[in-house]
């Protein structure tokens, strides 16, 4: 049976998307036990990012600014769990959420509180998403100076805040969150 384990990272953040990512293990045995990506060192999250990626089955999802701002980060945080899935390069035969909500269109799907905790397929999917995230921010780092992106990821530390009363929000800041 392909379990499909499905995560995303950024619904806290002040700057940037929601990535969701999608992990498959199947029957392979893995040669890490992985845990939630924030009970897990950046250099180790880096490395098995890589073996995820290498090893199972994984697609990622995206929910853009624009779509946060839009939708609300909820049902953002719900369409990049979709894509996710959709970008999976085979179909899964269930699928396990961490959290309490199931995205609306899922089929065969089920929500799993602490999920993580739980289930090694959405553990890596957490892995993956925050990787995944974690580089397209310091990305962004190089792009929008002064924000410390690098270091804060787009989540409200006191200097990413005092960054934003200075300079103002940048194209990839969520105009409707309270800063």
């Amino acid at each position: 049976m392909k379990i499909a384990g499905v995560d995303e990272v950024g619904i806290g953040s002040l700057a940037g998307p929601v990535i969701s990512a999608a992990v498959i293990i199947g029957k392979k045995k893995s040669e890490y036990f992985f845990k939630d990506s924030k009970k897990t060192s950046q250099k180790k999250r880096a490395i098995q990012a890589k073996y995820i990626k290498k090893n199972f089955y994984v697609g990622i999802g995206i929910a853009s600014m624009n779509e946060i701002d839009k939708l609300n980060v909820l049902k953002a945080s719900h369409l990049s769990m979709v894509r996710a899935i959709q970008n999976l390069p085979v179909n899964p035969d269930k699928i396990i959420v961490d959290g309490i909500h199931i995205p609306q269109g899922l089929k065969d799907a089920e929500a799993v509180v602490k999920g993580d905790e739980y289930h090694q397929e959405i553990a890596a999917a957490s892995i993956v998403a925050k990787y995944f995230r974690d580089k397209l921010m310091i990305d962004y780092a190089k792009i929008y100076h002064g924000y410390f992106f690098e270091k804060n990821k787009g989540y409200p530390t006191k200097d990413h805040k005092n960054a934003i009363n200075y300079l103002g929000l940048s194209n990839i800041h969520r105009k409707s969150f309270k800063i």
